[in-house]
């Protein structure tokens, strides 16, 4: 049997559940544009299209179970918060009818896509990708994730979030312009949907700036809350290296511990 030529570069990235299990991600999907409100604040026309959707790596996940801070990202001085459903797969398929969605679906939780959104805006404007506005390091703290069982209707439910406890998102879940089910629906044509697969599933009117010590909290009526505070920039040692470690637990683990000791 042949060797690796070197060591993986992180190790599997988790989140947690509601009653203290862990997920291994496989890999994150977002819908684009899935509020009406949102669509037209960021200059759109929507209509009820079929869906776009982009990806974060799967190491962008942050387990807000565990960590609760997120640090402040390079290249950009318009980081943005956008408040949004997750969803988990814990049944892999293709070809999913909209009617059986819900059987491929694990859990629900609540998440953040961090953005950076000056970087966002000049692809947009170049016609290019968004992979360095929405795809890079701890773009996506995630709460811990309510199985489906036990989440109740989801289009019934609020979603509020709040910056330093001051309510900058609020909308009903029944005002997505693409349900749950339809969005599993739709992406199992386009991929093989994985267990551990993360879908996160739009956000709604309201997305603004983040700066260094942001206290941020999302909420979904009955879903495990994410929350977590936006700190300082990293900063390497003149070979590039952290004191932590280069795995994004350990330098997430360094940071949440020095937040602990304040």
């Amino acid at each position: 049997m042949s060797s690796l030529t070197f060591a993986p570069a992180v190790e599997q990235t988790l989140l947690s559940t509601t009653n203290d299990q862990r997920i291994p991600v496989h890999r994150i999907y977002c819908v684009g544009r899935n509020y009406w409100d949102h669509a037209v604040e960021m200059g759109g026309a929507p209509e009820r299209e079929p869906p776009f959707l982009f990806n974060k790596p799967a190491d962008a996940a942050v387990d807000t179970t565990r960590f609760s801070a997120v640090p402040y990202p390079s290249l950009t001085s318009k980081l943005h918060f956008e408040s949004e459903v997750v969803i988990v797969i814990g049944k892999g398929g293709s070809e999913i009818p909209v009617e059986e969605a819900t059987a491929h679906i694990f859990g629900y939780g609540v998440g953040v896509d961090l953005t950076r959104r000056d970087l966002q805006d000049e692809a947009k404007q170049l016609r290019r990708p968004w992979c360095f506005g929405k795809g890079f390091d701890f773009s996506a703290p995630i709460g811990p994730i309510t199985q489906a069982s036990e989440a109740g209707d989801i289009p019934s439910k609020n979603m509020v979030f709040t910056m330093n406890g001051e309510v900058k998102q609020q909308t009903q879940l029944n005002k997505m312009i693409w349900s749950c089910s339809e969005v599993v629906a739709f992406l199992s044509r386009a991929v093989l949907l994985m267990p551990g697969d993360v879908i996160m599933t739009g956000t709604p009117a309201g997305v603004g700036p983040l700066s260094a010590g942001d206290h941020c909290k999302a909420e979904v009526d009955g879903l495990g809350v994410c929350e977590f505070r936006v700190v300082a920039p990293l900063k390497s040692d003149p070979e590039g290296s952290f004191p932590s470690g280069n795995s994004p637990e350990a330098i997430l683990n360094s940071i949440s511990v020095s937040i602990g000791s304040e």
